[in-house]
């Protein structure tokens, strides 16, 4: 094979690796997008491929069964959460209020993609399989959500109870997020951030409000 033959080829697998990403990342999308409409029980793998324009056997050449596909969703899942997020607090205009950290926190907690883990966290529980791969992942994203909140409130988590405070905080915008899931909470959960938003402005960072 000439060098010029060897670089043709080169330049023809990028494009092919390229598609590939692209088949990937249109068939974890159109999973996540089956959880939040149909829930876990509703999602299949053919309808996976059909949302994603993908045929079903390219589907079944990189995800055989319905769990390969799922946990490579979860891993897909977590980095689309911890971007969103991320992208949230940085658009929190300063200087930030509690008040205003506490809606981003409920607008992540009441996302589709917090809706879609949500009926992972609920397979998983029966599913060892499905466990081992959604348990470290949710541990891994609860602590970044850990680590953003007590950084955009402005904490000094070696102060008594602080860390209890925006761990329960968390369990709270999260209890909320899942009640939401059964009916429109929006007037209930303004009315809890509300008044949260003064109790941690009176114990953790020793603002007080009008």
């Amino acid at each position: 094979m000439t060098t010029s033959q060897g670089a043709t080829r080169e330049q023809g697998r990028v494009p092919q690796e390229e598609r590939t990403r692209a088949m990937r990342a249109r068939l974890l999308e159109a999973t996540v997008e089956l959880l939040v409409e149909r829930g876990f029980s509703g999602t299949s793998t053919t309808l996976v491929s059909e949302r994603a324009g993908v045929s079903r056997g390219a589907q079944l050449h990189h995800f055989p069964t319905k769990n390969d596909l799922v946990v490579a969703a979860v891993e897909h899942l977590t980095q689309v959460r911890g971007a969103e997020l991320a992208a949230a607090a940085a658009r929190l205009p300063a200087p930030r209020s509690t008040r205003a950290v506490l809606d981003l926190l409920g607008d992540h907690f009441t996302s589709p993609v917090f809706t879609a883990a949500l009926e992972l966290w609920v397979a998983a529980r029966t599913d060892p399989d499905l466990m081992a791969a959604v348990g470290p992942l949710e541990q891994k994203v609860g602590r970044e959500v850990h680590r953003l909140s007590v950084e955009l409130l402005g904490v000094d988590e070696t102060a008594p109870g602080a860390r209890e405070l925006v761990q329960a905080t968390l369990d709270l915008v999260r209890g909320l997020g899942l009640a939401n899931t059964i009916t429109d909470d929006r007037r209930r959960r303004e009315a809890i951030l509300d008044r949260w938003a003064l109790v941690l402005d009176a114990t953790l960072t020793g603002r007080t409000r009008a």
